[in-house]
């Protein structure tokens, strides 16, 4: 089996056949180079006929030669857009999704009490002191409330 792992196990073919392109490209070897090492290393000229133990073997000679395989690393994206934005965005977020849901016909009184005490009964915080995770949970709570109206 293959000494290079993914999440799931060994490497299929496809994935080394990319990592081995990728190795001769940043190790700059010409066409003619590179099949030659290839013959040398399999007795084949070309990757889609090799099997998965050639193109190992393969892949070990490109990184003898220098070639190192990095993983590309993702962004990791947050668990909520809204928990990103700044308190002050935050806040005109609420006060937005309040003045739908009065729209809506969700919310009788549209006014700013109205909302502070919507906001004092769930979180038990005034709306000016309200953290950035609080303010996230009142948006969630607000934009689950207009999907249900």
């Amino acid at each position: 089996m293959s000494q290079y792992k993914t999440k799931r196990g060994a490497l299929n073919k496809p994935k080394l056949i990319q990592l081995i392109h990728i190795g001769k490209s940043k190790l700059c070897l010409d066409d003619d180079t590179y099949r030659s090492l290839l013959v040398a290393m399999t007795g084949k000229d070309s990757t889609k006929a090799m099997n998965i133990y050639e193109l190992n073997k393969v892949l070990t000679r490109l990184k003898q030669l220098g070639f190192v395989v990095t993983h590309k690393k993702k962004d990791p994206k947050p668990i909520d857009d809204k928990a990103s934005l700044d308190i002050e965005q935050q806040i005109k977020l609420i006060r937005h999704l309040w003045l739908d849901l009065h729209a809506l016909g969700a919310v009788r009184n549209e006014s700013e009490q109205a909302l502070a005490t919507y906001i004092k009964n769930q979180t038990q915080t005034a709306i000016d002191d309200l953290s950035g995770e609080q303010a996230s949970n009142v948006i969630e709570r607000l934009k689950n409330w207009r999907k249900r109206v």
